[in-house]
């Protein structure tokens, strides 16, 4: 079994103080085998800001793996944006925005879909695709690849932002070529849903968090995800902020199974109560 923590949009400079030190509690005492983290470390992508995230991902006691997020390239200095655009996140967070970790039954792969030009919306590049499905074909065919993408390759119904470019094609490639799980962020919105593809097959699941951190809340509180993945079972369980607790409990929890024609949810959706 593999047990990912899905975290993302924590965006220090508009973060809640309050659930810095629970949420840093529960990720450590949550057991998971790596900590994916998946953009928007920061607010407007200030030195501060990056400081606050580095003291964050220094307080975390797992293995982690983290990508930028459109938040953290400096909107506001379009000189920096235009010429050095990850030159803050690269010093103080990664130099790689691509990282990777990868196991004989679990591969996750850091994407990068943040780009100078489509900041908001994020790009999905043919060559990121194929490289993807390249690093994919040199694993076991059991393994399970998960991606982490700070932008969503489809936005939940409701959505009034613009979907990334290029995600439409590279998710049928992807689909093809051994992409199982993809985690994202971007939204503030929870959303888990298997992709379906031209070919009825629904081999991509979306799991997408909101945010861990931010006062930017869109009608739902503060949470991340915990991924339990057991050969081809996945339990997906969300954890979420107590407005009059300040600690993070679990509330939701959803299973799935891989089949021949993709991912079926196989339970049904169960909220924990909160002690």
């Amino acid at each position: 079994m593999k047990r990912i923590l899905h975290l993302s949009d924590l965006h220090f400079g508009r973060d809640r103080p309050e659930l810095l030190a629970p949420l840093i509690d529960t990720i450590n005492g949550s057991k998971a085998d790596v900590v994916a983290l998946s953009g928007d470390l920061t607010q407007r992508a200030r030195h501060s800001q990056f400081r606050a995230a580095r003291s964050f991902i220094d307080r975390i006691e797992l293995p982690m793996i983290v990508v930028p997020g459109n938040h953290d390239i400096p909107l506001h200095r379009p000189f920096l944006r235009m010429f050095k655009p990850f030159s803050r996140y690269r010093h103080w967070i990664d130099r790689n925005l691509e990282p990777q970790i990868v196991t004989d039954n679990v591969g996750i792969f850091g994407l990068n879909t943040v780009t100078r030009w489509s900041w908001q919306r994020g790009r999905m590049t043919g060559h990121a695709t194929r490289r993807l499905c390249r690093m994919f074909g040199d694993g076991d065919e059991d393994r399970i690849n998960v991606i982490v993408a700070h932008h969503p390759f489809r936005h939940p119904p409701g959505s009034s932002k613009d979907g990334m470019i290029g995600a439409e094609s590279a998710l049928e490639k992807l689909s093809e070529c051994g992409a199982h799980i993809l985690l994202s962020g971007h939204l503030h919105s929870w959303w888990t849903e298997p992709y379906k593809t031209n070919s009825g097959h629904s081999n991509i699941l979306q799991i997408h968090a909101g945010t861990g951190l931010s006062t930017r809340l869109r009608d739902q509180d503060n949470d991340f995800a915990i991924l339990d993945i057991d050969g081809r079972d996945l339990r997906v369980e969300r954890w979420v902020a107590l407005p009059e607790t300040e600690r993070f409990v679990h509330r939701l929890t959803t299973d799935f199974t891989l089949g021949e024609t993709g991912w079926q949810r196989t339970g049904g959706k169960t909220y924990s109560v909160a002690n």
